[in-house]
């Protein structure tokens, strides 16, 4: 009894200090409400800021740099997505232009439950197809980005269908999209890959959307390789994989990461001396 009080004390003390976070409260619904349908998971609200300051502060750091740093920050292990989420393609040259920063904007598909098409008229099945894209899976997120913004799709395990193509990854490079995550397919491979648009997927091929999924949520917590992605959440990427920090921790995480990156680029560069290499942008 008396461990068990030193124990809630502890976490008390903890609370008050900052130390470890408030439990979150259960939102008090009526049970109209919870009828209804709500959303139960509470985060701050940050829609309404440019996206693109605070993904320059991540700009040239490492996802194991990020990692480091939430580990210094309590958070070890924390928003690191399944390995099987990896880059399409990787930079060999100094820009390393595969790496991604920037801030979540998230959207949610789900498989469908409507009949398909069957054998159609080729025109009756093009006027279906297109009605399909315009109503029943529509990329509204496309909308909302801007520069400093990581589109983060959750696929929820539908492997039949690509997700990502040549076309629609364009039109979002276009709006200032830094890059896109899913947990699904990415389509058009060797078209993305001239293009050089940063894609982190876990499969390549499938179909299109029609006859096979629907548009679910837009700009709401999805849960991609086993790992909570809010809107506003901080998303670096790169040849080892995906991080995302919870925005919460966001400026403390950028500062200590910077730290570490810096640390590890002086030690290299003297080894780089040593061994009579050319400096690169990686040690500068």
């Amino acid at each position: 009894m008396r461990q068990q009080f030193a124990v809630v004390c502890l976490a008390a003390i903890l609370t008050a200090t900052g130390l470890l976070p408030a439990q979150q409260a259960a939102p008090n619904l009526t049970e109209e409400q919870l009828r209804k349908g709500a959303n139960l998971l509470a985060y701050p609200d940050h829609s309404a800021e440019d996206p693109l300051p605070l993904a320059r502060k991540f700009e040239g750091l490492r996802v194991t740099d990020v990692m480091d740093a939430m580990q210094a920050v309590g958070l070890q292990d924390i928003g690191v997505m399944d390995h099987g989420i990896r880059p399409l393609w990787r930079d060999n040259t100094e820009k390393l232009s595969h790496r991604v920063y920037g801030v979540a904007v998230t959207y949610q598909y789900l498989p469908t439950n409507k009949p398909q098409a069957g054998q159609l008229p080729y025109e009756q099945f093009r006027q279906w197809h297109s009605e399909w894209y315009k109503n029943t899976a529509p990329e509204l997120f496309s909308k909302i980005i801007r520069p400093g913004n990581v589109v983060v799709i959750d696929a929820q395990g539908i492997e039949n269908t690509g997700f990502i193509g040549s076309n629609n990854a364009l039109n979002w490079r276009t709006r200032g999209m830094a890059g896109v995550v899913t947990n699904g397919n990415c389509r058009d491979t060797d078209e993305i890959i001239l293009e050089k648009i940063p894609v982190y997927s876990k499969y390549q091929g499938g179909g299109t959307r029609p006859g096979r999924i629907e548009a679910g949520a837009i700009n709401r917590p999805v849960a991609v390789g086993g790992v909570l992605v809010r809107p506003g959440d901080i998303v670096v990427a790169d040849g080892d994989g995906v991080v995302v920090v919870p925005r919460e921790h966001v400026e403390k995480v950028a500062e200590i990461a910077l730290d570490i990156a810096k640390g590890d680029k002086e030690g290299r560069r003297k080894l780089y001396e040593k061994m009579g290499l050319r400096p690169d942008t990686t040690v500068k």
